[in-house]
């Protein structure tokens, strides 16, 4: 019996040391944003992915995803309102300047098509947990990690209170995940 437990441990520490470890990388993502604003939807997104993604699609309790974006590469097509933006009255990316998620479970979901994620997400000082279905699909020797969430941006100490602004964010993910081994 002794003998079988440490076969046990030797093989899970094997498959989490030799796993299959990622890197986010901005070729072929995209993190964009929609909101509305007098009425209109305003979209953007951001580049400047970093981190680490460790993904066991048959032993999702191993799995575990760290990843960041960079705040000062917000792009809405205005100069002008992405320098707002960036500015201390909303996202202060001199003072905070990344966007991170740090998940603590991924889950099967009651779709065989999706994944459930859960985690922390820090937008400035404040760090909260969020959960959101997303899809892996393999790309050659990398994954397409593609999910969608939306947040209320008060939560977060973006931009104050607003008549034509809505509190609500619409986020979406796609991250493309290279093969880091």
């Amino acid at each position: 019996m002794n003998r079988m437990a440490f076969l046990f441990v030797v093989l899970l520490i094997a498959n989490i040391g030799f796993g299959q470890h990622y890197t986010p990388i901005d070729e072929g993502s995209d993190i964009g944003f929609k909101i509305r604003n007098f009425g209109v939807n305003v979209s953007g997104s951001m580049k400047g992915l970093e981190g680490e993604m460790v993904f066991f699609s048959d032993s999702l309790s191993i799995s575990h995803f760290d990843v960041a974006v960079d705040v000062k590469t917000i792009n809405t097509g205005i100069n002008q309102r992405d320098n707002h933006l960036r500015s201390a009255d909303y996202l202060d990316a001199d003072k905070y300047p990344y966007i991170r998620f740090v998940s603590s479970r991924i889950t099967r979901s009651t779709s065989e098509e999706f994944l459930y994620v859960f985690g922390k997400l820090t937008i400035k000082d404040v760090t909260r947990e969020i959960s959101f279905p997303f899809k892996m699909t393999p790309q050659q020797d990398n994954l397409l990690f593609e999910g969608k969430f939306t947040l209320d941006r008060r939560d977060y100490h973006v931009g104050g209170n607003s008549l034509t602004m809505s509190d609500q964010v619409t986020v979406e993910l796609k991250v493309m995940a290279k093969r880091s081994n």
